[in-house]
């Protein structure tokens, strides 16, 4: 009776034990479409996903997802598909699936900058 209480209490801990699988995250090529359906795929350990956001010269705004190493996160990085080169900007999120809900989003990066410098000619 002993042992079988004390394997009960090794297995349970062994489940709580954090998993070393890799996480999931959605995938979509380079879109000009706020929705793409993605599909699932696994990160290594090291990796985020993300959302990559950004715009090319005579394209509307594009997008995608993935994975990427955590270094990659914030940063402005240029990305080639189709013969076409886009400035995208690598949100990252922690967690499984997180990149596959569409981020809200909030005012473009040029109209944050304007509005400091037309806040710092009051102050």
């Amino acid at each position: 009776m002993k042992c079988s209480l004390q394997f009960s209490l090794v297995c349970v801990l062994v489940c709580l034990l954090p998993s070393t699988v890799s996480k999931d995250c959605i995938f979509c090529e380079i879109t000009a479409s706020t929705t793409c359906p993605g599909l699932k795929m696994s990160c290594a350990e090291d990796e985020d996903c993300f959302v990559g956001e950004g715009v090319a010269l005579g394209v509307s705004d594009v997008q995608n997802k993935g994975c990427t190493r955590s270094i990659n996160c914030g940063k402005e990085q240029p990305v080639a598909y189709m013969g076409v080169t886009y400035s995208l900007v690598t949100n990252c999120c922690k967690g499984t699936m997180c990149n596959g809900a569409q981020p809200l989003r909030g005012p473009s990066l040029f109209l944050q900058f304007a509005l400091i410098g037309f806040l710092r000619g009051f102050l």
